[in-house]
């Protein structure tokens, strides 16, 4: 460890607040997946990112901590939300939101963690950042940002906003499909419903037309019967 920088037994406010602030977002993020209520679950997923935020903001890079909180919290959990409204899924506890596969998923998940951690404290094991640095930009902030993402990785930028609009276009394209199939089903219910209203209708008219042929022949009988036993009874 360099000389002048502080140990891990010996924690600033900044690195309290840190790890604070990153228990609060990691029990927001397990809430999240393992209620059975899917709007609590979009409202803690709220929470978990801008738990996120925070921490970004602790390490001074202001504009990743914008950036998650207008493209995830402001746009992506309010598409969620209205998601959830516009499919009509339950508000209440929904036993559908639960798998049999929490167990391997929980595995998996540990695993994951486990790797991720392991590749970044071996990445970044003796290098500080200077949190209190007074002159010039900070490590994380806007400026320093920028420079490196527009002159380093201008094109792995570039390629990812291609991809993006790749998927916007292809996810446009797939709901105009499954709105016309929707549509066509539709219109073939409603006609299918039609053709046996008619017939139901066809059905009902003609049991009605032989019932009165029906009782019109037994009154014409009667009336005949009648007739004849009033001529007999005459003479």
């Amino acid at each position: 460890m360099a000389a002048g920088h502080p140990g891990f037994l010996s924690p600033t406010g900044v690195e309290i607040v840190f790890v604070l602030v990153g228990l609060v977002t990691l029990g927001a993020a397990l809430v999240a997946v393992t209620t059975k209520q899917l709007v609590h679950a979009a409202l803690w997923l709220v929470v978990a990112l801008g738990g996120i935020a925070v921490e970004y903001l602790l390490l001074s890079a202001e504009f990743i901590a914008w950036v998650q909180v207008l493209i995830y919290v402001g746009s992506v959990v309010v598409l969620l939300l209205f998601g959830l409204m516009l499919t009509k899924a339950p508000i209440g506890r929904s036993p559908d939101a639960d798998s049999g596969n929490r167990w391997v998923a929980s595995a998996v998940s540990i695993v994951s963690a486990a790797a991720l951690v392991t590749v970044v404290v071996d990445a970044f094991r003796t290098t500080w950042i200077d949190l209190d640095r007074r002159t010039g930009p900070g490590e994380g902030s806007t400026e320093v940002t920028g420079q490196a993402l527009f002159r380093h990785w201008v094109l792995p930028f570039e390629a990812l906003s291609v991809l993006l609009l790749a998927a916007l276009v292809g996810a446009i394209v797939l709901s105009r499909r499954r709105t016309a199939a929707d549509t066509a089903n539709t219109a073939n219910t409603a006609n299918t419903a039609n053709t046996a209203n008619t017939d139901n209708t066809d059905n009902t008219a003609g049991t009605a037309g032989t019932a009165d042929v029906t009782e019109t022949a037994e009154a014409g009988e009667t009336a005949d019967a009648r007739a004849t036993d009033r001529a007999a009874g005459e003479r």
